[in-house]
C-alpha cells in the first residue's frame, strides 16, 4: 500500500502519450449531468494512494464524471483493431473510454480510464455512453476477481446520472473509473500489423514499461523480431495462467475478443460475463453468442487463436513465422501446468499425478450430468470426510456421486497427510462467495434506486471470498428455483 495523499497531490504523467499521435486522439470525455458519485472504491483508491477524504471531494467527483482533468493532462482516446467473433473488424478503438492519464507510486504506475465517459473519433455509429446496469456489473467484477486473485483491471469508482441512453429500453447513463498497469490490447498491435514503424514504436514502448527482460541485458540493441518474439511468449505465458485461473472459478468471459485482450493478462472488458450456477462443460454466459464460440470449455483455445493473430500482426517486424510458432509453443502445457496445479489444490490433493485425470474427468463429468453448482461442489467437497450429506445434497441422484466419492477417498488415503490441514488449504482456494448474476441484479436493482447498499455488501464478501461471514449466507447460495434467469449480451 502506499502513502495516502489527496488527489492534487498525486504524481501524474501519460506515457501513452509519448507513442505518435496516430496511435491516439486527443478529445474531453462529454460530461454527465448532475452525476452523482455512486460509489467509491477505498481498495483501489488506496493503489494509488487516495485518502478517504479524496473521494468525497469535489474534484474527486468531476474527475469520475468526465468534467474535470488529472493535472492538466489531456484526456485520450486509443486506437486499435480486432477480431470480433472469429471475423476481422477493422478499426475499432476507445469508443467510450477516456485515458485520463497515468499516476506513479512506488509500488507502480496505475493508469486512470473513464468508461462510458461520451463520444470519441473511434465510436462508428456508437452514442459513446455506458448504462447503469452494465456499469454496475463492471465495478463488481473488477473487485470480484481481484478478490479471488485473478490479474484484473480495477474498479475505483462509479458515478451515476439521470442522463437517458437508449439500448432495448431507455436507461440512464453512468461511469466507471478503472485502473490498470495498461490497457494496451493485442488490438493495439493488430492495428499496426503493415506498418513498421508504429508497430516497433509500440513495441518498443511496451517492453520498456513491462517487458524490460525481453531486451538484452548485456551491451548492443536487441534486434526488433527477436525482442517480439520474446514479448509474445511472456504474453502467452501470461495469457495461460489466466485462462487456466478463469476455468477453475467457474468464470465465463463473454466476449474474447482480440481487442478485449490485454497485452499484460489481465481481465479486461466485463461485458456479458457470468460465473457459472449450474455446471456445464459448454455453459454459454453471453446470449449474444448464438455459436457458442466463447464457451466455458473453449475460452483456452480461443485464447490460443488470439495469441496466433497477435503473433501475425508481428511479423511486420521481420518476424519469421517458425520464430512466432515457436514462441507460442508452450501455451498449451503452460495452461495445463497451472490448470492441474490449481485443480490439485482445489481438490485437496498433494501434487497433481498423471492417473489424476481419470479423477478430473469423472468430477467434471459428474457436475455436468447433474448440473451441480460449480462454487458449491468444490466448497463443500472440504468437509466431505465430516459431512458427506452436504455435498451430496448437490446432486439429484446421489449414486454417481458417491461412486466418484469412493474413488476420491481412495486417492486422498494413498497421499496421507493431516486431514484438518488439508481441509484449511482446500478453503483457502474454493471460494464460498462469487459474483453470481442474481447478486448483481440485485445490486443494480438497489442502484437505480440510487441505493448503493447492496453494493457495498456485494464487495465486503468479494473482497475476501474465501473467508465465511455470519449473516452473509445467502450470498453463498445459487438462485432459488424458479428465480428469472439473468440474461446477459453484448448489450449488457
Amino acid at each position: 500500500m502506499v502513502e495516502s495523499i489527496s488527489l492534487a497531490g498525486l504524481r501524474t504523467g501519460c506515457s501513452f502519450a509519448t507513442l505518435p499521435r496516430g496511435f491516439y486522439a486527443q478529445v474531453d470525455p462529454r460530461p454527465l449531468r448532475e452525476p452523482r458519485l455512486l460509489h467509491a472504491n477505498p481498495d483501489a483508491a488506496a493503489l494509488i494512494g487516495l485518502d478517504a477524504a479524496a473521494l468525497r471531494s469535489p474534484d474527486f467527483l468531476a474527475l469520475c464524471a468526465g468534467s474535470g482533468r488529472l493535472a492538466d493532462i489531456p484526456p485520450l482516446a486509443t486506437a486499435y483493431s480486432g477480431h470480433q467473433f472469429g471475423v476481422w473488424a477493422g478499426q475499432l478503438g476507445d469508443g467510450r473510454a477516456h485515458l485520463l492519464g497515468d499516476v506513479q507510486t512506488p509500488a507502480g504506475v496505475w493508469e486512470i480510464q473513464l468508461k462510458g465517459s461520451g463520444r470519441t473519433p473511434y465510436s462508428r455509429m456508437g452514442d459513446g455512453w455506458a448504462v447503469l446496469r452494465s456499469s454496475v456489473r463492471e465495478y463488481l467484477a473488477s473487485e470480484a476477481m481481484a478478490g479471488l486473485g485473478i490479474p484484473t483491471t480495477r474498479a475505483l469508482a462509479l458515478v451515476a446520472s439521470s442522463d437517458p441512453v437508449v439500448r432495448e429500453t431507455v436507461e440512464t447513463a453512468a461511469v466507471v473509473t478503472r485502473l490498470a498497469p495498461s490497457f494496451v490490447r493485442f488490438g493495439h498491435f493488430e492495428h499496426w500489423s503493415h506498418s513498421h514503424h508504429e508497430q516497433q514504436a509500440l513495441l518498443d514502448y511496451v517492453v520498456e514499461h513491462w517487458y524490460p527482460d525481453c531486451r538484452d541485458r548485456v551491451g548492443g540493441e536487441t534486434d526488433p523480431s527477436t525482442m517480439a518474439c520474446r514479448m509474445l511468449a511472456a504474453v502467452a505465458r501470461r495469457t495461460a495462467r489466466l485462462m487456466a485461473q478463469w476455468q477453475l472459478v467457474g468464470f465465463c468471459h463473454g466476449v474474447m475478443n482480440t481487442d478485449n485482450m490485454s497485452i499484460l493478462g489481465l481481465t479486461l472488458d466485463y461485458g456479458p460475463y457470468g460465473f457459472m450456477d449450474a455446471f456445464q462443460a459448454d455453459h454459454i454466459c453471453n446470449h449474444s453468442d448464438t455459436a457458442g464460440r466463447y464457451a466455458w470449455n473453449a475460452q483456452p483455445a480461443v485464447a490460443r487463436w488470439n495469441l496466433y493473430r497477435l503473433a501475425g500482426s508481428l511479423r511486420v517486424l521481420g518476424c519469421e513465422v517458425p520464430a512466432l510458432e515457436s514462441s507460442l509453443a508452450s501455451f498449451e502445457a503452460d495452461f495445463l501446468a497451472a490448470y492441474r496445479d490449481g485443480l490439485a489444490r482445489k481438490l485437496g490433493l498433494d501434487a497433481w499425478r498423471a492417473d489424476d485425470a481419470e479423477l478430473e474427468e469423472g468430477w467434471w463429468g459428474l457436475l455436468h450430468a447433474q448440473r451441480a453448482d460449480f462454487t458449491l461442489a468444490f466448497r463443500r467437497l472440504a468437509d466431505v470426510d465430516r459431512d458427506a450429506d452436504a455435498w451430496l445434497a448437490l446432486f439429484a441422484d446421489p449414486e454417481p456421486a458417491r461412486a466418484w466419492l469412493d474413488r476420491y477417498r481412495v486417492r486422498l488415503a494413498e497421499q496421507g497427510g493431516d486431514a484438518d490441514a488439508r481441509r484449511i488449504a482446500m478453503r483457502q482456494v474454493n471460494p464460498v462467495y462469487v459474483l453470481r448474476n442474481h447478486l448483481a441484479q440485485r445490486a443494480i436493482e438497489a442502484a437505480q434506486q440510487g441505493d448503493a447498499t447492496e453494493i457495498d455488501r456485494l464487495l465486503t464478501v468479494l473482497r475476501d471470498p474465501y473467508t465465511e461471514r455470519p449473516g452473509f449466507e445467502c450470498y453463498a447460495c445459487p438462485p432459488a428455483a424458479g428465480e428469472p434467469v439473468v440474461p446477459v449480451s453484448c448489450s449488457s
